[in-house]
C-alpha cells in the first residue's frame, strides 16, 4: 500500500524539538507552558514557538501544538486570545481533547487544522464520523488497539477523509487514556489537565504474587511492526516522549527514520533496534498491537532499564558467568555510549537557531510623493529580503497633523513582537511638516504585516460571544432536582416498583458476538433507560449498535461518542455520560448543535465554583452524579496477574465475559485501592471510599435537572452494600426537604449507610 508515511516526534523543550527536526521527523508535537497534557515537560513560550515553526519549515517539518486538556469555563477568554495569535502564524495543527475547544475552533478559527488527541479514547468506527463532524482532520487511536482493529477503523477514516495516528514507541499507560482519574480523585492532579502523577509507576506493598510495582507496564515499541501498520493504512507513526530530553528524542527518531526509509526502499526491515535500548526505556512490548495481552507486558522496575538490558545482552552473548568486574565494564561502556550520543546531539543542533528575525523599517517622506516604507528582514534565508509599500495619498504640507517620528513609533512599534526583532526605525529620508490621512498609516501597517505573514492577511482578534444561560426545560420546581438511579443487575429492575425516578441500566463493556439478550431484556422493561459504557471495541461496539437499532429506546445515556453519533443518526435522544469529561458550556453547545444532544452529566472532576459558571443551552438538561464508586482507572490489561496472580498467562476472549474477581493493592503510604473486575467488564481500580456529595444539593440544585445515585455495587469489592431501596428512600427524602433542619437527620442517616465516603473532588476541582 503506497501512501505518505509521517514520522511524528515529541518535543518537550527547544533542544528536544531541534533534535527531532535534525533527526528527520516529518512533524513535531509540542506544548506551550499551559493547556497541554504534559505539564511536567519543560514546554515552550509563544515566542519560542514562532521561531520553532520557522526553523521546522526550513527542514520541511511540520509543527503541531498540543492543547489537549479539558477546559474550564473561565479559561475561554484567554484561550480565544491565544487562538487569535495562533491563526496568524504558520502553525500546522492543534491537538485537542475538549469538545468545547473543537466547537470554538471550528466556529471562530476555521483555518486551524484540528487533530483529535489520544485523550479522547478513540477506539471504534462510530467515533470517527463524530470527531469529523466536530472538525477533526486526524485522530490519534487508543494505544490498546490491535492491528485488526486499527485496520477496521482506518478503513472508516478513509471514507471520512480523516488521517490516523498510532503511537509506535514510548511510555504506555496501563489505563485507557482520558479515563484515568488516579490522582484527581485525591489531590486534583488530573491526567485530563496534564498533571498525571503516575500512580501506575508507584511502588506498592508486595502483592501475594510477589510484585512491588503491580501496575507498571513496559514501554511500547512497534519498531518491527512498521510494515503491518503501513499495510493497515496508518498515516502517522507517533513517538511518545515530551518529558524526555534531546538525546532520547534524537536517538529514537533517527532509529525510526532509518527503519522507515530502509523498508520503503528495500521492502525489508534494515535496523535491529539496539540503539533504542541505549536511551531511557522500561524494556519494550508490542503486545497491545499484536493482541496478545500477557504477563510479560509488566516489569517490576519503573526506572531506566538500559543497564539491565546491556548486562543481559552481554550474558546472552557469553556462555560464561558474568563477574562483578565485567558488569561494571558493561555499565561503563553504556555510559560512554550515552555520553557520545549527547555530544553528537549537541554538535548537530548547536547551529539551529530560533532567534527572532531582525527587521528594519525605513521611512521616506517627500512633498507631493507617497509615503514609502522599505522593509528589510534577515534570517528567512542567507540573503536579505527587502520590499516596499506606498501610501495611496500624496504627502502634503501640514504643520498641525504632520507624520513625525513619535507618530510612526506609536503606530509601528508592534512589529517588535514574538517573530520579529525591530532593530531600527530609519527616519533619514523623512521630511518634517508633511501629512497624509492617519488611516493610511494603518493600511500601510496591515500591508506590511500581510507581506511578512506570507501574503496572508492578519486575522483580527476574536472575542467570543457571551453565552446565554437558559432556564431549566421545565419551570416546575426550578429550584429542585429530581433523583435518577443507575443499576446493572437485571434483578434490580424491580426497584421500579419503589420509586418514580428515572432508572438507567448500565450495559456491559463486552458481549458474546451476536448477543441479543439485552435487546429482549430492555424491550420487556421499557422504563429502563440504556446506559452505554465508555469503551466499546470491535464486536462490542457492533452489539451495542444492534441494541440501539433493535430496541429503539426513546432516550439513552452514553459515555461513548461512537454510540452518541449512531443514536443521533437513528433519531434517538441521548444524554452525555459522566465519562465524556464535560466541564464547560462550549462542550454542551457542541453536543447540542452538532448531534442534537438532550443533556449532559457535568464531570465530577470539577468543583462547585467551576461548575456554577457553566451556561445551559436552550432545552438542555444538566445531570450530576452525587453517589458512586470513585473510578481511578480502567484497563484492557489484567490487574490480577501482578496482584493476586492468575493461572492464565494471557487474557483471552473468555476472560472479559467470565472473570469477576476483586482484590486490593496498598501503596507505601498505607492507602488501599480496590481492584474490581465484573463479568463482561474491563478490569478497573477504585478508591476505597465512595463518592457522596450532599453539599451540591444545597449549593447548586437550581442548576441541575437530576442528581444520580449509582447502585451497581461495582467497585465495592467484598464490602457489604447498603440496602438499595433504603438508599433510594433516603435520597428522595433529601431532595424533597425544604429546609436545612429537615435535611439534617436524613444526611446523618445517609452518612451512616455509607460510612466510607468522600467528596473531596467537589472541593479540589481542577
Amino acid at each position: 500500500m503506497e501512501h505518505k508515511i509521517e514520522l511524528l516526534a515529541p518535543g518537550g523543550d527547544v533542544d528536544a524539538i531541534k533534535a527531532a527536526i535534525i533527526a528527520g521527523a516529518d512533524a513535531v508535537y509540542c506544548g506551550l507552558d499551559t493547556l497541554n497534557a504534559r505539564n511536567r515537560a519543560s514546554n515552550i513560550s509563544f515566542e519560542q514557538l514562532i521561531g520553532i515553526i520557522r526553523l521546522a519549515h526550513q527542514y520541511q517539518c511540520q509543527i503541531f501544538l498540543t492543547l489537549n486538556v479539558i477546559i474550564l469555563e473561565r479559561e475561554f477568554t484567554s484561550i480565544a486570545k491565544l487562538l487569535s495569535k495562533l491563526v496568524n502564524t504558520t502553525l500546522d495543527g492543534v491537538i485537542v481533547q475538549d469538545i468545547g475547544m473543537f466547537n470554538i475552533i471550528k466556529k471562530h478559527f476555521p483555518t486551524l487544522d484540528i487533530h483529535a488527541s489520544t485523550q479522547l479514547t478513540t477506539h471504534n468506527i462510530g467515533q470517527i464520523p463524530f470527531l469529523k463532524k466536530l472538525g477533526a482532520s486526524r485522530v490519534n487511536l487508543s494505544r490498546e488497539l490491535n492491528l485488526r482493529e486499527i485496520t477496521a477503523i482506518n478503513n472508516v477514516c478513509v471514507e471520512h477523509d480523516v488521517l490516523t495516528e498510532v503511537f509506535v514507541h514510548g511510555s504506555l499507560c496501563v489505563a485507557f487514556s482520558g479515563l484515568c482519574y488516579s490522582t484527581s480523585a485525591s489531590v486534583g492532579n488530573s491526567g485530563n489537565r496534564g498533571r498525571c502523577s503516575q500512580a501506575c509507576r508507584e511502588e506498592y506493598e508486595t502483592t501475594p504474587s510477589g510484585h512491588n510495582f503491580p501496575l507498571n507496564i513496559k514501554d511500547n515499541s512497534a519498531f518491527f511492526d512498521l510494515p503491518a501498520l503501513i499495510e493497515a493504512g496508518v498515516h502517522s507513526f507517533k513517538i511518545e516522549g515530551r518529558i524526555k530530553g534531546a538525546n532520547y528524542v534524537h536517538t529514537v527518531v533517527d532509529s525510526f527514520r532509518k527503519q522507515i526509509d530502509g523498508f520503503l526502499n528495500t521492502g525489508e526491515l534494515t535496523e535491529d533496534g539496539e540503539r533504542l535500548y541505549k536511551v531511557f526505556n522500561r524494556d519494550f512490548s508490542n503486545a497491545f498491537l499484536r493482541g496478545d495481552l500477557n504477563q510479560s507486558m509488566f516489569i517490576d522496575n519503573p526506572r531506566d532499564n538500559s543497564k539491565v538490558h546491556a548486562v543481559s545482552k552481554f550474558t546472552a552473548d557469553d556462555s560464561q558467568a558474568i563477574s562483578v568486574v565485567q558488569i561494571q565494564e558493561v555499565e561503563q561502556n553504556l555510559q560512554t555510549d550515552k555520553n557520545d550520543i549527547e555530544a553528537e546531539v549537541v554538535e548537530k543542533i548547536k547551529h539551529l537557531s530560533i532567534e527572532k528575525v531582525p527587521l528594519t523599517l525605513s521611512f521616506s517622506a517627500q512633498l507631493d510623493q507617497p509615503l514609502t516604507i522599505t522593509v528589510t528582514t534577515t534570517g528567512f534565508s542567507i540573503e536579505q529580503n527587502t520590499f516596499t509599500v506606498q501610501s495611496t495619498s500624496l504627502l502634503r504640507a501640514s504643520e498641525n497633523a504632520s507624520i513625525d517620528k513619535a507618530t510612526i513609533e506609536k503606530r509601528f512599534k508592534s512589529f517588535n513582537n514574538a517573530e520579529f526583532l525591530l532593530n531600527e526605525l530609519n527616519f533619514d529620508n523623512l521630511t518634517s511638516g508633511l501629512s497624509i490621512p492617519f488611516k493610511e498609516l494603518t493600511v500601510l501597517k496591515n500591508q506590511i504585516a500581510s507581506r511578512l505573514n506570507n501574503a496572508v492577511d492578519i486575522i483580527p482578534e476574536v472575542t467570543l460571544p457571551k453565552l446565554v444561560n437558559h432556564p431549566k426545560v421545565s419551570a416546575k420546581n426550578a429550584s429542585k432536582a429530581e433523583l435518577s438511579i443507575l443499576i446493572c443487575d437485571e434483578a434490580d429492575a424491580e426497584l421500579a416498583h419503589v420509586t418514580n425516578a428515572d432508572i438507567y441500566f448500565k450495559l456491559p463493556d463486552a458481549y458474546k458476538r451476536g448477543c441479543t439478550k439485552y435487546v429482549s431484556f430492555l424491550q420487556q422493561n421499557p422504563r429502563l433507560i440504556p446506559w452505554f459504557p465508555a469503551v466499546l471495541i470491535g464486536k462490542d461496539y457492533d452489539v451495542a449498535v444492534n441494541i440501539l437499532e433493535q430496541v429503539k429506546p426513546a432516550l439513552i445515556v452514553t459515555n461513548n461518542t461512537g454510540i452518541a453519533f449512531k443514536a443521533n443518526k437513528l433519531g434517538i435522544k441521548w444524554i452525555a455520560g459522566p465519562f465524556l469529561n464535560t466541564t464547560n458550556s462550549y462542550a454542551l453547545l457542541a453536543m447540542k448543535e452538532d448531534f442534537d444532544c438532550s443533556g449532559a452529566f457535568i464531570s465530577n472532576e470539577i468543583n462547585a465554583m467551576q461548575i456554577k459558571h457553566i451556561a445551559r443551552p436552550e432545552n438542555f438538561k444538566l445531570f450530576y452524579s452525587i453517589y458512586h464508586p470513585i473510578l481511578l482507572m480502567t484497563s484492557r490489561q489484567c490487574f490480577f496477574q501482578q496482584s493476586v496472580g492468575c493461572e492464565k498467562p494471557r487474557i483471552d476472549n473468555g476472560c472479559m465475559l467470565s472473570c469477576d474477581k476483586s482484590t486490593s493493592i496498598t501503596n507505601l503510604k498505607g492507602v488501599s485501592f480496590a481492584i474490581d473486575k465484573q463479568k463482561a467488564g474491563y478490569p478497573s481500580i477504585y478508591n476505597q471510599d465512595q463518592f457522596l456529595n450532599m453539599e451540591i444539593i444545597d449549593d447548586l440544585s437550581h442548576m441541575f435537572d437530576s442528581f444520580m445515585i449509582d447502585l451497581t455495587n461495582i467497585g465495592a469489592g467484598d464490602k457489604e452494600s447498603p440496602d438499595k431501596a433504603l438508599l433510594i428512600q433516603k435520597f428522595e427524602a433529601l431532595l424533597s426537604n425544604k429546609s436545612q433542619d429537615e435535611a439534617s437527620p436524613v444526611k446523618q442517616q445517609l452518612n451512616n449507610l455509607v460510612p466510607e465516603s468522600t467528596n473531596i473532588q467537589y472541593h479540589n476541582g481542577l
